[in-house]
């Protein structure tokens, strides 16, 4: 098995544009989330998501647009491209050697929304002929292999929330097996379109005010968009290449509640840690950060806290635990990249970011969260979960290299 280190990283968000901006956004507390509004829709309870502003979907749009790509292929296109300069890959190092594993919850949302409207509002038959490859969940890992020559592998993990995570945790297998030197992993979401949030809507776990995990008064979470994008490599390829290591991946589980659609069990996602730190070959006590799932929703809050006292024991009380969702929103497929790059982030300054909104400790939790400022930590080890829709658990651990 070869180590498996991150040389480059790249994101699209509510932000703004980078990773460093994400990262700073996270550890300032400033949130990305901004008005919203649907024309086509008759009633609009949430009126706010963690959308990219009007200028940085004009970069994206300029940089990496094309007319047979859906936003969510040229948001990770957009990502990889910072993610490979960071790296400082060459036309050299990809083709087989080079895979690509990048997920998504929904696919190209733009397309199918206004071909679905054309066709019902308007009873026109004049529908975009390349729907088909612009909505299907591989597009934005097919269009990033095609942009780099990259034909290694070239995978796509619809897991709802857990997509990024698992796509991740993915290329993290294929590279420490030897199957390809390097991968560019993450995941991508471009969901904010009237019928995706009408519908998300419907399903009650939106909040009509703010977004503030783990506080007493939370109910909901807030949606949002983006993509991240990370270049995963053998510890050998990136020392030969002379390449600036970030830190290294040490960590990755994954399973199945396999009970409810919607509710989290925490005992499964006790598992996943605890089986991920057995991967890292680290004790509990050895991480002293974790960016936790943490929507804001009732149900996951109090789970998600259950199934950390389960896995840390005493040990919590140690821990920084934060939600980044509140500042870059809740963007599914692709919100376990931008959580691992909040959580490297948290890593390199050491310091780990506030969960904002947070106004008063729920009795039914018992955690008090880093709260609205971010605090110091002294760690080498940094955690990562995603509990997604389904049942599907994924952690990932990151730590400094030395």
């Amino acid at each position: 098995m070869h180590r498996v280190v991150i040389t480059g990283m790249g994101a699209v968000s509510a932000c703004g544009l980078g990773a460093q901006a994400l990262i700073a956004a996270t550890q300032a507390g400033v949130s990305g989330v901004k008005s919203i509004a649907f024309p086509e829709l008759d009633v609009q309870r949430v009126t706010t998501a963690a959308r990219l502003s009007d200028e940085d979907l004009a970069t994206v749009d300029a940089q990496a647009g094309h007319k047979m790509r859906d936003p969510v292929a040229s948001y990770a296109v957009f990502a990889a491209h910072e993610a490979v300069a960071q790296a400082g890959l060459s036309e050299d190092d990809f083709g087989d050697a080079c895979g690509v594993s990048i997920g998504s919850g929904f696919g190209g949302a733009q397309t199918l929304n206004r071909n679905y409207m054309k066709f019902a509002i308007e009873k026109s038959m004049r529908l975009d002929p390349m729907a088909v490859p612009k909505i299907m969940n591989n597009a934005a890992a097919s269009w990033v292999s095609m942009e780099f020559g990259a034909t290694g592998p070239a995978l796509c993990l619809a897991t709802a929330c857990s997509s990024a995570t698992q796509s991740i945790g993915m290329a993290w297998q294929m590279v420490a097996m030897g199957q390809v030197d390097r991968c560019l992993a993450g995941g991508s979401e471009a969901c904010l379109e009237s019928g995706v949030f009408r519908v998300w809507e419907l399903l009650r776990v939106m909040t009509a005010g703010v977004n503030r995990p783990f506080s007493k008064g939370r109910n909901g979470m807030s949606l949002g968009e983006g993509a991240g994008v990370l270049v995963l490599e053998t510890l050998e390829s990136a020392q030969a290449r002379g390449a600036e290591i970030i830190c290294e991946l040490v960590g990755y589980s994954t399973n199945s509640d396999a009970a409810d659609l919607l509710r989290p069990d925490p005992q499964r996602a006790i598992a996943c840690m605890r089986q991920a730190l057995k991967t890292a070959g680290i004790a509990p006590e050895d991480v002293g950060y974790v960016n936790a799932h943490g929507t804001g929703t009732v149900a996951n809050d109090v789970n998600e806290v259950a199934a950390l006292r389960g896995v840390f024991g005493e040990a919590l009380e140690r821990v920084k635990i934060s939600s980044t969702k509140p500042v870059h929103g809740h963007a599914l497929g692709a919100a376990g990249a931008l959580e691992l790059i909040a959580s490297i982030g948290a890593l390199h300054e050491q310091s780990a970011p506030p969960t904002i909104n947070f106004n008063e400790v729920d009795p039914k939790i018992g955690l008090e969260p880093v709260p609205n400022v971010k605090q110091p930590i002294e760690t080498k080890a940094v955690m990562s979960n995603s509990l997604a829709f389904g049942g599907i658990n994924a952690t990932l651990i990151a730590r400094a290299y030395a």
